[in-house]
């Protein structure tokens, strides 16, 4: 018995010599603003591509596109919007102009060429 009281005492002060205050814990870097702030803040600068953006703001460019379409959501409320200059197929030159979803596509509907260019986006002033 007294082993066991003798391993758990060991155990809380390893516990909590290792984690006073975080001393040795990771901590980690603190935020001021959400992604999404960011995301507003630099398309409000200029136009950006999900690619640049997730660089920038250091998130996956998968998560891009959620974060956008919720800010397009938020700015509709308060009269403004994510203005979006259209992906351009490489080859033939079609613009994919009536594309709601805010990824880049994976291919031309008309020569099924792969060179697509990135979708910018852009918040206007106003």
């Amino acid at each position: 018995m007294d082993r066991l009281f003798e391993y758990l005492y060991t155990l809380r002060m390893a516990r909590e010599k290792r984690f006073p205050g975080g001393t040795d814990a990771p901590v980690p870097r603190e935020r001021f603003e959400t992604a999404r702030r960011r995301i507003l803040a630099l398309i409000s600068e200029r136009p950006l591509s999900a690619k640049e953006i997730s660089a920038d703001v250091r998130i996956p460019e998968k998560e891009v596109s959620g974060h956008l379409d919720h800010l397009r959501k938020t700015l509709r409320r308060e009269g403004r919007r994510v203005a979006v200059t259209p992906a351009e197929c490489l080859a033939c030159g079609f613009v994919f102009r009536k594309r709601e979803r805010f990824g880049k596509p994976g291919r031309c509907p008309v020569c099924r060429g792969e060179t697509v260019s990135e979708p910018l986006f852009f918040v206007p002033e106003g």
